[in-house]
């Protein structure tokens, strides 16, 4: 029985390595809810690995402030240190003409969790990515590169480092990438770099009906954002093309009561009901069709 792999990444600001490991918690539980009396143990069905890259920059970050701090008499230091773990990220990681390092790290952090994945899930298991903030731009910039070098085999779309790190396995490749979630995302904003908001990945991958045959009709892209989050915008409008593939923008509300009000929300999706209930919706429904249920 074909179990879900399911890649969960981060987004900007400083993060630990177990950043994934209340989603994961939740997300695990409700779906071995769902699919109770349809599997053994319905619970190991389910595949989870993070995307942990935040230590590829971390420590630049972390001198780039020393030197800033240093001998300098500047207001509001705490909300400035905030700013260099925050926006830094996503500066550092956009790559230069002739300076790719930040990216190619972080997009090889990202090879080794799809190798964990398929080692651990199957090696042509369905991927489903669910990716916040900084990390959807760095999961469609990623699965951008795979889908171009998987198209134009003789074209490389893939850095060298990058292409090294992967293993040869559909998933690995993303051909089984069936589902992605994204919340909090900046990707209406990085649009900005392309002719007419540029087009998007393709969800499912192009190649997922060959190993999946029945899986394409419950593929999905469902994107969650708050209104009061002001760095997660809406896709759907920005133009044809992400019309036709995001399956639904999501309006939710989420977060306590600091935060569901106000910009703080925009770290308040990962264990909130509005994205976990829908998400191990998704997955069982995906896990029941890849099985035949």
């Amino acid at each position: 029985m074909p179990k879900i792999a399911v890649a969960i990444i981060h987004g900007i600001g400083a993060q630990k390595p177990n950043f994934a490991e209340p989603m994961r918690k939740e997300l695990t539980k409700r779906f071995a809810a769902l699919i109770e009396g349809l599997a053994t143990r319905p619970a190991a069905e389910l595949v989870i690995e993070p995307v942990y890259w935040a230590e590829v920059l971390q420590a630049e970050e972390d001198k780039l402030w020393a030197c800033l701090a240093t001998g300098s008499r500047m207001n509001y230091k705490a909300l400035r240190r905030f700013m260099v773990n925050f926006a830094a990220d996503a500066i550092a990681y956009q790559p230069a003409p002739r300076e790719r390092n930040a990216y190619e790290k972080i997009h090889q952090e990202f090879a080794r969790t799809l190798n964990r994945l398929a080692a651990a899930a199957g090696a042509g298991a369905p991927l489903v990515v669910i990716a916040h903030s900084l990390g959807t731009v760095i999961t469609s910039n990623f699965l951008y590169d795979l889908q171009k070098q998987t198209e134009n085999r003789r074209r490389r779309f893939l850095p060298a480092a990058v292409r090294q790190t992967m293993a040869a396995t559909p998933l690995t490749w993303g051909e089984t990438f069936t589902a992605f979630y994204t919340f909090g995302s900046p990707i209406a904003l990085w649009s900005l770099r392309y002719r007419e908001f540029g087009q998007p990945i393709r969800v499912p991958s192009p190649a997922l009906a060959a190993h999946h045959p029945h899986l394409p009709a419950v593929a999905e892209w469902i994107n969650f954002y708050d209104p009061d989050d002001i760095i997660g915008y809406p896709l759907k409008q920005l133009n044809e093309a992400y019309r036709a593939v995001v399956t639904e923008d999501r309006r939710v509300n989420v977060g306590g009561a600091l935060s569901s009000w106000n910009p703080l929300s925009h770290n308040a999706y990962w264990t909130d009901n509005d994205v976990t209930k829908p998400i191990a919706a998704g997955l069982a429904r995906l896990w029941q069709r890849a099985n035949g249920l």
